[in-house]
């Protein structure tokens, strides 16, 4: 008998519900962005976000059971974003699914927002499976796992300093694309030349870490210098020569982390992983070295719940259930 799970994600700036199968098929997904909203003021406005998930919770739970076709009864269990993110975000969802769980009587089931990234490689690929190395990047993370098991994950190497995401959305906005940053980015690098300008690795030897915060520097001091030259620094070779040095740096320590561990199944999850350059750069190492590969698609990229419902029906199979006293985490670990 199939098992059906309700997700529900609000960690920033996304509120989305979504009904998955057996941990692999979407029945219904369901998003409300606020992009829009924010894009005025740069980036997320965390009082702005929430009274917006405020607004769109009901509705897109409402929306989200109507497409599955499926009543209450019929939810097994009701998985929500419980860190890390916004905490004002977060806690609208919380709420929102302790509720439910509570009214309804449905088993309640807490989830990681970075576990329901990597889970969007299920829903992509309905044969893919553990044992796996997944590559997991996005505004405030930067790591790389060994997914032994749905719920049994090893950090291989994280981030010292900044996220990619965030290395992305700095330069951005200082070159004038905006917000959101890594799209707008990633769409003007689209006819530069990504050997315009160059940008320093960062020395790390004592381990497979990464570091952004160097080429971070190094592309403001390079912005700096030629606006001193009373000159304009073209956006397009420069999206594009920043975006190639920052995907080079994820590929190749994600090729040393196969080497490491021998594993042959490589993924990539979180935001920056609908990054063009970062997913060709990906296939052609997986090509190149004879790996299999699985990149979410599109529409899982991003913030969804159909990850978060997938998620947590491994953790709900494996048992695991969370209480009324459940709560938000803004700094949850893996």
């Amino acid at each position: 008998m199939s098992i059906i799970t309700l997700g529900i994600e609000s960690s920033c700036d996304e509120t989305a519900c979504a009904v998955i199968e057996d941990g692999r098929i979407v029945r219904s997904s369901i998003i409300a962005s606020q992009a829009d909203l924010h894009s005025q003021y740069g980036g997320v406005v965390p009082e702005l976000a929430s009274r917006m998930h405020v607004e769109a919770i009901v509705p897109c739970i409402r929306e989200a059971m109507k497409q599955a076709d499926v009543d209450y009864p019929q939810i097994d269990a009701v998985c929500v974003t419980k860190g890390p993110g916004l905490v004002g975000a977060l806690l609208v969802g919380v709420s929102a699914a302790k509720a439910l769980a509570e009214v309804k009587k449905i088993p309640l089931v807490g989830v990681n927002h970075m576990a329901g990234h990597i889970a969007a490689n299920y829903l992509t690929d309905t044969s893919w499976e553990p044992p796996f190395l997944c590559l997991v990047v996005s505004g405030g993370h930067s790591e790389i796992l060994l997914v032994k098991d749905y719920s049994d994950m090893e950090y291989i190497c994280a981030t010292r300093d900044d996220a990619a995401g965030e290395a992305f959305d700095k330069i951005a906005r200082v070159i004038g694309l905006g917000y959101p940053g890594g799209p707008k980015l990633d769409k003007a690098s689209q006819t530069g030349d990504p050997k315009a300008f160059s940008f320093p690795a960062p020395k790390i030897s004592d381990s497979l870490d990464f570091s952004f915060s160097g080429i971070k520097t190094a592309a403001l001091n390079t912005i700096n210098q030629v606006r001193l030259k009373g000159e304009e620094v073209d956006v397009n070779d420069f999206a594009a020569s920043y975006q190639d040095a920052i995907c080079s740096i994820l590929c190749d320590r994600l090729l040393q982390a196969v080497k490491k561990t021998k594993m042959k199944k490589i993924c990539l999850a979180g935001g920056v992983s609908a990054n063009s350059c970062l997913r060709k750069k990906i296939t052609d190492m997986a090509e190149k070295y004879h790996l299999q590969v699985c990149l979410p698609k599109m529409a899982y990229c991003t913030d969804n719940a159909a990850m978060i419902a997938s998620a947590g029906y491994y953790d709900y199979v494996a048992g695991i259930r969370d209480g009324l006293d459940m709560n938000a985490y803004p700094s949850l670990e893996m």
